[in-house]
């Protein structure tokens, strides 16, 4: 077994992200890039091409969306690729778009294609995080996360604090999301705070 200084990732995630951010997707922007450079050789169909993006390339960035949240330029980069292949082209040209890609992520029965919004999907993933942080409160990223980031209170009423990291600042923007849509189910009562709870 080789022994290994420094890992430049885990989990497909690169272990260090510096001040540059797209430099952290530029993996994943070259994988999705590759997968549909060597789809454009073959013949498909409109049906086939919505598989493929639906199957292949829409669940590429699925991991990473659920732990960073994408800057607009990448979440774009990957549209804008998405829709080239969808509408073709012959060889460097680009074909017409006859929808906006905002369209066709519409759901069928409102007369888009059903694709996933990007950026609408990755707030999701990241809601989910915090749901999780607040309901599995003995997990290990739940313990770790408390004791790092809200020692004194629970994931609702955490602060963003100086100095955090990438992971933690991308995960406390989508409180708010989770925030909007919680309330309790009162019970005894016992843990209501009257005056700042919901």
């Amino acid at each position: 077994m080789k022994q290994v200084d420094k890992h430049q990732k885990y989990l497909g995630i690169p272990t260090v992200s510096g001040r540059s951010k797209r430099m952290v997707f530029r993996n994943l922007l070259d994988r999705v890039w590759k997968k549909l450079g060597g789809w454009k050789e073959k013949l498909l169909s409109r049906a086939g091409k919505e598989v493929l993006l639906k199957a292949v390339i829409q669940a590429i960035p699925t991991y990473l969306m659920g732990v960073y949240k994408f800057p607009v330029a990448i979440t774009q980069a990957i549209s804008s690729a998405m829709a080239r292949f969808w509408w073709g082209g012959k060889g460097e040209a680009r074909g017409m778009h006859w929808l906006s890609w905002d369209k066709l992520c519409k759901p069928k029965c409102m007369g888009g294609m059903g694709f996933k919004d990007i950026t609408v999907f990755n707030d999701a993933l990241l809601g989910r995080q915090v749901w999780r942080l607040i309901h599995f409160q003995d997990s290990l990223l739940s313990r770790v996360m408390k004791a790092k980031y809200y020692p004194n209170g629970d994931m609702l009423t955490a602060s963003l604090g100086h100095s955090t990291s990438f992971s933690w600042r991308t995960i406390w923007s989508a409180k708010s999301l989770v925030k909007e849509g919680v309330m309790y189910r009162v019970g005894h009562g016992k843990d209501i705070d009257i005056w700042r709870d919901p």
